[in-house]
């Protein structure tokens, strides 16, 4: 009879790197929040939820409120508040690792997020931020009931909960394939989106400037077999043992190449993590097995998955209707999220199921929660690179650019290793330049704060020219840039070429205030 596998280490694993994540996140947005959404940041969160709280008033909502805008910052929104979100984030995150009551930490890491998620808007709205919180909302389940976690007395997770996971790995990884083709961009559909994408990402690594001098038959070929990786291996999650531990080398092995060619936050790490789930106690085992004795070694035996209760440090009556709670409610959590999943997912490709009717209700009841999401990264490929150059000058005449510490600006500077941090006005900034100035109200406010000399938003940059002082104009002017080739590396020096094309935003100034 064949022993159904058993996740206790798996997991035991998988909360400890989820930790990590945390911290990394938390870490990164506590350097920047305050010139992103504090008093006199970008997008101030006070003025965000003092229009919230006018909604509530004017239209006379209770206690929905709390599930419309799911945020602490109810509470407050002050400078210190908000730094204090992201410490206390940081704070239990480390908690977390240590493994110190995850049943308690992982709720609150959930709810600290989600938090600045919503005050943060368009500088919190990465694919990587809504699949953190997918993740961290599903890893409640795998917490053990104990104000401890040891991996020597952990016992195997609900099996459902696993299988969330599973299924959350699965649509990431086939949504990030099926997208690229259900687009119709005519990049992948003929191979050649790698040959654009190393000089059009957001924020290069120094080895992607090489990856892009590579030749085009390289850059199909990659294309193809990342293609390959995303569209069928998430099928092997499904088959059995041998396919499973395939499916985590092909995936480990993409994501590595992702992360050593482009600056991706936590992205990377979060999705490797998930992978853990591909392999079971009995792998793991084997896997340290073979570390410790060799290949020709002799097996060892798996330790069991299950401990006895009263080691998990709650006693067993208490543990069992605990238990029995936690069961049925993650039953319920399966009843909705698959469904609602389901329905997200193939929506995003093209292929709605008959079931969208009855389920986008729910969708929308719980979408606030950002917890149940869709996703698929590059679906149409930017085949070139505009930047925006931010100057500012005095008289109207003379123009002196702003550098920012990671985009692209200066054409002698080599592209930077910045992840896991993800500088957001930078990422911001990208997304910027590929529409209009008209449809980007928060680049405006950007403006203004440097016309104000707004210390926390210029410390979200490389340097001020003007050296503390306030220019009297700020506008932003569009260059396309392109990865230099060997001989203009040799000759010059420079890591990038470029063109101006042109105005962003006009030239806009503070009003003149009259005199008293």
């Amino acid at each position: 009879m064949r022993i159904a596998p058993t996740y206790s280490l798996a997991a035991w694993v998988f909360l400890r790197l989820l930790g990590v994540v945390y911290l990394l996140a938390f870490w990164s947005l506590a350097t920047q929040i305050v010139g992103l959404a504090g008093h006199d940041g970008i997008l101030p969160a006070r003025l965000y939820m003092d229009g919230a709280r006018a909604w509530a008033a004017a239209e006379q909502v209770g206690l929905d409120r709390f599930r419309v805008l799911p945020t602490l910052c109810w509470l407050s929104t002050s400078d210190a508040f908000l730094r204090c979100l992201c410490l206390g984030g940081a704070a239990l995150a480390a908690s977390l690792i240590a493994g110190a009551a995850p049943v308690v930490m992982l709720p609150l890491l959930w709810l600290d997020y989600l938090s600045l998620m919503v005050v943060g808007r368009e500088f919190l709205s990465y694919q990587w931020d809504a699949l953190l919180l997918e993740t961290g909302f599903l890893a409640i389940f795998l917490a053990p009931l104990a104000w401890r976690d040891r991996r020597r007395t952990r016992v195997s997770p609900p099996r459902i909960a696993v299988w969330l996971m599973l299924w959350l790995l699965f649509r990431l990884m086939l949504g990030s394939g099926l997208v690229k083709l259900a687009s119709g961009d005519p990049t992948w559909r003929s191979l050649t989106a790698l040959l654009y994408h190393y000089e059009t990402q957001p924020i290069p690594t120094p080895p992607a400037w090489y990856a892009h001098q590579l030749p085009a038959w390289f850059h199909k070929a990659s294309t193809l077999v990342a293609l390959a990786i995303e569209i069928v291996a998430p099928f092997f999650i499904l088959g059995p043992r041998r396919l499973r531990q395939l499916a985590f080398a092909l995936f480990i092995g993409l994501q590595t190449l992702v992360a050593f060619t482009g600056n991706y936050a936590f992205f990377n790490l979060l999705t490797m993590s998930l992978c853990v789930f591909l392999i079971d106690d009995e792998m793991i085992l084997a896997a340290l097995n073979r570390l410790r004795h060799g290949y020709g070694g002799p097996p060892k035996r798996s330790a069991k998955a299950e401990g006895p209760p009263h080691q998990q440090g709650v006693a067993q009556p208490f543990q069992s209707r605990v238990g029995r709670i936690r069961r049925a409610v993650l039953i319920a959590v399966a009843a909705i999220t698959v469904p609602v999943s389901a329905v997200t997912f193939t929506s995003s490709i093209g292929l709605p199921l008959p079931i969208e009717p009855l389920v986008l209700p729910i969708a929308e009841l719980i979408a606030p929660l950002r917890s149940v999401n869709s996703y698929g990264l590059f679906a149409v490929m930017t085949t070139t690179r505009s930047e925006i150059i931010v100057e500012g000058s005095h008289d109207g005449v003379t123009w002196v650019a702003y550098e920012f510490k990671y985009k692209a600006g200066d054409v002698q500077r080599r592209p930077p290793w910045v992840a896991p941090h993800q500088p957001r006005l930078d990422w911001q900034m990208w997304f910027a330049a590929l529409g209009r100035y008209e449809d980007e109200p928060w680049f405006r406010n950007f403006s203004l704060r440097l016309l104000e000399g707004a210390p926390d938003v210029r410390r979200l940059l490389a340097y001020d020219p003007f050296e503390g002082r306030t220019p009297r104009y700020v506008r932003g002017v569009l260059y396309r840039y392109r990865f230099s080739g060997w001989t203009t590396r040799r000759r010059d020096g420079v890591w990038w070429t470029r063109e101006r094309l042109g105005e962003y935003s006009p030239p806009v100034s503070l009003p003149v205030q009259p005199p008293r």
